[in-house]
């Protein structure tokens, strides 16, 4: 069995290819795009398997070195740097060290979903990348009015609000210009997030996973479904308490010689659901009287502590729907 370490980039690409003894047999760079580097991996004798670091692309790449790879490995990028310190670094020796802990059995992996999970966090993240435009378009109008010394009323996105908007003069036709630009692009970004949202609802809404995590209160579909969709499989976390650590609402630790030193949340991993999971805890302390316990257990009545006692319900939410994305149990109020 050969074992293959790709360094791949999307214009240059270096491969070396190990026998089953360890020794290095060949080592090739391919410049070009993807097409290019698999026909040049065809040549490699076979079995062989392939190791290349997560990027962009790795969802893509690893189907299609799948079709030819006896298996293919996918390394995390994080956990790499910690292996990869050297203070000579180029793509023939990235390419010679992957090779080598695939060897070794020691390569650091990174989940790879399914095709049709990647789509669906895609979209989810498409969706995230249209609120917050939309969001900067809405923030630019009330300057715009605030500017002018004009007091906007309450309700402005609503029909009536949009009304009254466009009805606005203004001493300048610059202005005026500026304000319809902003509107038209408000309304067109209104038609694409309605049109993301009816795609989600139409996979949301027939999915186990999301029916279950919705029984939390506090928590809607676009919450449910962005979770779902990230953990994916939840066999793939051996420990509960490993989510918090996977979407990054564990503090960073710094402790030697017994003191331990916690700072802020590690902020790793997808930020579209650390943000709609905290989100959802705002709502849930409101609905759920078990929440709203561990809330003011955490705040310890202290003003200063809301923001660390809402991170910890998001974490504790996010523990409770890992357990039951696993068990298939529905929220129970009074096993909370």
């Amino acid at each position: 069995m050969y074992k293959v370490g790709l360094d791949y980039h999307l214009k240059r690409s270096v491969f070396a290819v190990l026998d089953e003894n360890g020794k290095e047999v060949m080592i090739r760079t391919v410049p070009g795009p993807i097409d290019k580097l698999l026909d040049e991996l065809r040549q490699v004798k076979r079995p062989f398997e392939i190791c290349f670091e997560a990027s962009t692309t790795y969802g893509h790449l690893h189907d299609r070195l799948a079709k030819m790879a006896r298996r293919v490995v996918v390394a995390h990028p994080g956990k790499l740097r910690l292996i990869f310190q050297s203070k000579r670094k180029n793509d023939r020796i990235d390419a010679r060290k992957l090779a080598k802990l695939l060897y070794l059995g020691e390569v650091p992996r990174a989940y790879v979903p399914k095709p049709d999970a990647r789509a669906w966090r895609a979209m989810i993240e498409h969706r995230h990348t249209l609120i917050a435009e939309r969001t900067r378009i809405k923030n630019r109008l009330r300057a715009f009015l605030r500017t002018n010394g004009i007091a906007a009323p309450r309700g402005l996105w609503t029909k009536r609000g949009l009304a009254w908007l466009t009805e606005v003069t203004f001493d300048q036709p610059f202005h005026t210009i500026m304000r319809d630009i902003e509107m038209e692009r408000l309304a067109s970004l209104n038609k694409m997030v309605k049109r993301v949202e009816r795609e989600l609802n139409r996979v949301g809404n027939h999915h186990a996973g999301v029916f279950l995590l919705r029984s939390i209160p506090g928590v809607g579909i676009r919450t449910g479904e962005a979770v779902a969709a990230y953990i994916d499989d939840a066999r793939r976390f051996g420990k509960n308490k490993n989510i918090g650590s996977y979407f990054g609402l564990v503090p960073c630790e710094d402790s030697s010689a017994g003191r331990i030193r916690l700072g802020h949340i590690t902020r790793q991993g997808p930020g579209v659901v650390r943000k709609l999971v905290t989100e959802a805890s705002w709502q849930a302390i409101r609905r759920s009287p078990r929440i709203l316990a561990y809330y003011e257990r955490v705040r310890r009545d202290d003003a200063n502590r809301k923001k660390i006692a809402i991170i910890a319900v998001a974490h504790y939410l996010l523990r409770a729907m890992h357990a039951m994305l696993r068990t298939g149990q529905t929220w129970d109020e009074q096993a909370a």
